[in-house]
């Protein structure tokens, strides 16, 4: 195990009814509110009144900035940061899934910084600090709620970044299962794909020594496994939405990664694809992360046999680790179409058109991972896998 320093500043409040403490949690931290979020299905469910009837029973002055889309673009971002400076913004609510919350993270900072909030992603020592924010988390999926990333697509450069900055935890973030009910179902599948490649992404490292990280994270695989159909098959199956949208938050808010290297080329590879043709992040981690396991098999195969004996229960009978971790990794794939994810490039509309142009650019800033360096050629070799 590494040294490591783990701080978590987020309040988290987490259950039924909590979404009716918005305007409460907003009060504390000002009067002037910007209401980031999505685009308009939380009016059709009701939510956007809801929380509006909330913030005006406290006497807050709210301003609106809709429309954040799936791949949350800089542009967007560019337009918040001139509302916050313009209104005199005193607290940033975010209501939505991953890219609303994302997109208010960098707003919230970029409030305070006189420069592009684009300079974040090239420096991240750039960031200033930030306004107060607030989060309402309308899809379990990325672990934004409580964590201190945040990824943006600059539409102008077809470049998606992602950072990470202490100054991005959100100071309050309010997890109400309920809200998740109304979620379709292909997003509801792309949001466990995502949540479960943000575990693989710190599972699989060459970090010696980790088996309190390694059950940790075994554990949150088998119950999004084992919650899954009870979310797809009902989805206003309280406990089961519950319990999936905690595994997403426990997923990403750096508890796993405390003490481990992790990799995370995969999630690099495919912010490639969807900044080229915005497809839904979670949509591209199922193509990708098989393909990136069975390149880099050889590099741990005793941690993919023990993924594959201990997450998906397949008898290790006569096989050697590399065969164990090889029908450990056909599992995970089938399990991604079972579920009702893509697994090659071409079910989602796209050919070998750009895989190169993609290649070169993931790797513009030296190789990708850290279980194996993956140079250009490695990008592309795994692009051509997920075909």
């Amino acid at each position: 195990m590494e040294n490591f320093e783990f701080h978590n500043p987020t309040r988290v409040l987490f259950g039924k009814g909590t979404t009716d403490r918005v305007g409460e949690v907003c009060a504390g931290f000002g009067k002037r509110v910007l209401l980031v979020y999505g685009g308009g299905s939380i009016k059709q469910t009701g939510l956007y009144d809801r929380i509006q009837q909330n913030l005006t029973q406290h006497n807050l002055e709210v301003f609106e900035l809709p429309g954040i889309k799936p791949n949350p673009t800089l542009s967007k971002v560019r337009e918040g940061v001139r509302l916050c400076k313009e209104k005199n913004i005193e607290v940033v609510l975010a209501v939505g899934g991953g890219s609303v919350l994302d997109s208010a993270k960098i707003i919230a900072a970029g409030a305070c910084y006189e420069g592009d909030p684009w300079d974040f992603f090239i420096d991240k020592s750039k960031i200033p600090g930030r306004i107060p924010l607030v989060t309402v988390l309308t899809l379990a999926a990325t672990g934004s709620e409580m964590n201190h990333n945040a990824v943006i697509t600059n539409e102008a450069t077809k470049e998606k970044l992602g950072l990470g900055h202490p100054a991005l935890f959100p100071d309050v973030s309010i997890l109400d299962p309920e809200n998740t009910f109304t979620v379709p179902k292909d997003h509801t599948v792309y949001g466990i794909v995502d949540m479960m490649a943000h575990v693989f992404e710190q599972y699989f490292h060459k970090t010696p020594e980790t088996p309190l990280q390694d059950r940790l994270a075994e554990s949150i695989m088998k119950t999004i496994i084992e919650y899954t159909p009870r979310v797809l098959e009902n989805p206003k199956d309280y406990d089961a939405r519950a319990t999936i949208m905690w595994c997403g938050t426990l997923a990403l808010n750096h508890l796993l990664e405390a003490g481990v290297e992790g990799d995370w080329s995969s999630h690099d590879i495919e912010h490639e694809l969807s900044a080229f043709y915005d497809i839904p992040h979670g949509a591209g981690l199922a193509i990708i992360f098989p393909q990136w396991m069975m390149y880099v098999l050889d590099e741990i195969p005793g941690k993919f046999a023990q993924f594959a004996e201990r997450v998906w229960g397949i008898p290790r009978a006569n096989q050697s680790d590399e065969e164990l971790g090889r029908a450990g990794i056909e599992r995970t794939r089938q399990w991604f179409r079972e579920i009702g994810a893509p697994t090659t490039l071409r079910e989602v509309g796209i050919g070998e058109e750009l895989l190169e142009t993609m290649a070169e650019k993931a790797t513009k800033r030296g190789p990708l991972g850290s279980v194996k360096k993956l140079k250009k050629e490695d990008v592309l070799a795994i692009l051509r896998m997920c075909l």
